[in-house]
This record gives structure tokens, C-alpha cells and sequence, in this order.
């Protein structure tokens, strides 16, 4: 049997949901192959590099920034699942001129991409808006700051359902970054450095993600119940819900990457954090079976 370190480097759906399914129904075991997943969310970017990663946004930071020659071999989503969760009184993005955030740090994937996001909107993250930076996590403290009024908003990400959190203490969904900005973000990434993407681990674990991504669109009642393992504080109907608005319109079937998707976001990636756009789509984006 095959064997292979794979790293997740944030939590909830949007980061762990297709290998969650893998792994749940038997697809590594079926492909031969024995994944440890690992939870990598504070591992240094060295220690990353030595396995397999979902994490393709941090990847492609890395390869941005370090010339680290990571590459994405499969793609599970092009929509990131972050949103802008507010208290109160703020009905859209500009709302948040002056306003306290709490938000990842602008060297992270999230956090770069919320700056892009907010950009577009018309706001200087850095002079218009009171970040208060935090490290990704489960986001139960932000929404005790925003119940205590100590933040105005937060940038929170897939381990709650941001509606139904919205709805249960009349706060306000202002934006959901995957209507704003696009971007392969999650599937399977490698740095070839120290792995071959044809090694037959790799081959195996691609397989078993592929198989799970027909899951997703193929049936929705298995992967409502595994969504359930994250979304234990939702009701059924909840979890239901937002499978049908975020999860199922929006994941691939099949791992490919829209390269013109990905030259976008690449060119605005790069010039949100001041370096030169130094790969191209098709050159950091693998994804052909």
C-alpha cells in the first residue's frame, strides 16, 4: 500500500470536504493508497512543503512570493467559502469604512483575497477599515466579539453556515467573497521539490478525490451528512440549505481547473501583494487526468 502526508491549512468544508468523503466512504482504501491527514494550519511553509497539500491558495502565495515550485493537480472549487458577517446597521461592504474587522493577515490566502474583495468595493484595507487581525480557527471567538459589539464584522469561513448564523441573531451576510473574487482554492497540491506529481500515491489520492467530487453532485444526501459532521451546531434543513447554495452549484465534478479563471486571479493575487505575476495558469494549475 501506498503512502502519503496530506496537510489541510485551514478547517471547515471548504478546506477538508472532498477528502472528508475520501476518506469516509473507502476511496483511499480503494486506490490502495494510506493518506494521513494532517492539520497543517500552523505548520511553517518548510515543514508544508513535504507533503501534500489541499491548501492550493496558500500554495500558490508560496510559489508567488518564494518561487517554491508548488503545483495545483486537481481543483475542487473556484469560489472560496469565506463571507463578510456583520453586526447590525451595515447592509453592504462600503458599510465597513471605519468600522472594526476582524480578518486573517494579509500574507495569508484568506486574508489576501478578503483585501481584494474589499478593493473592489472601494476601500483602502489598510486606511479605511479597523482590522483586527486574527489567525484562522473556528471563528466561535469572532462571533462572541460580534454578539459583545467589540468588532462591527468579521470574515468568517465554512465551519458555520454564515446564513443561518446571520438569521439565529439578526446579523447581516454583507458579502460572500466567492460572488466577488474567483480563484481555484482547494483540491491537491505538491511541491516538486520533494514529490513527483506522477508518484502513484499522489495518482491514488487524485483518484479518490475524484470519485468524491461525484459525490458531491451525484449524492447529495451522503454528502449532506458527512456536511453535518462540520455544521454541528445547524439543523438538518440548515446544512441542507447551504449544500444547495454554496456547495453544490459551485464544485467541480471532475477536479479541472478554468485556466482563465486562474490567469485572473493569479494577476490580481500577485499585485495585491506587491510581487511580479511569476507563473502562469497553465504552468501552476495540472489538472489534466
Amino acid at each position: 500500500m501506498y503512502t502519503i502526508d496530506l496537510a489541510y491549512v485551514g478547517r471547515g468544508l471548504h478546506e477538508e470536504l472532498a477528502a472528508y468523503i475520501a476518506d469516509q466512504e473507502g476511496y483511499y482504501a480503494d486506490e490502495g493508497v494510506h493518506v494521513a491527514l494532517r492539520d497543517g494550519c500552523v505548520w511553517s511553509d518548510e515543514r508544508l512543503r513535504r507533503g501534500a497539500t489541499i491548501g492550493l491558495g496558500r500554495a500558490l502565495l508560496s510559489r508567488l512570493t518564494d518561487g517554491t515550485p508548488w503545483v495545483g493537480l486537481t481543483v475542487n472549487t473556484h469560489r472560496p467559502l469565506f463571507w463578510f458577517l456583520a453586526r447590525p446597521g451595515l447592509t453592504s461592504l462600503a458599510d465597513l469604512a471605519g468600522r472594526r474587522l476582524a480578518v486573517h493577515a494579509p500574507h495569508t490566502a484568506p486574508g489576501c483575497f478578503a483585501r481584494i474583495v474589499l478593493r473592489g468595493a472601494g476601500l483602502d484595507p489598510d486606511r479605511d477599515i479597523r482590522t483586527v487581525v486574527r489567525s484562522p480557527g473556528d471563528y466561535g471567538m469572532d462571533l462572541r466579539r460580534l454578539r459583545d459589539g467589540e468588532i462591527d464584522a468579521a470574515l468568517v469561513g465554512s465551519t458555520m453556515a454564515p446564513e443561518a448564523v446571520a438569521a439565529e441573531y439578526g446579523w447581516r451576510v454583507l458579502a460572500w467573497v466567492g460572488d466577488h473574487f474567483t480563484i481555484p482554492t482547494v483540491g491537491l497540491a505538491v511541491d516538486t521539490t520533494y514529490t513527483d506529481p506522477d508518484d502513484p500515491a499522489v495518482q491514488a489520492v487524485l483518484r479518490a478525490h475524484r470519485r468524491a467530487l461525484k459525490v458531491i453532485h451525484e449524492d447529495p444526501d451522503t454528502t449532506v451528512r458527512h456536511m453535518q459532521t462540520f455544521l454541528g451546531g445547524h439543523t438538518p434543513d440548515e446544512v441542507r440549505a447551504h449544500y444547495d447554495t454554496f456547495i453544490a452549484p459551485h464544485y467541480t465534478t471532475d477536479g479541472q481547473v478554468d485556466l482563465a479563471i486562474g490567469e485572473a486571479a493569479i494577476t490580481a493575487v500577485a499585485a495585491e501583494l506587491g510581487v511580479p505575476a511569476g507563473v502562469t495558469a497553465a504552468e501552476f494549475y495540472r489538472t489534466a487526468p
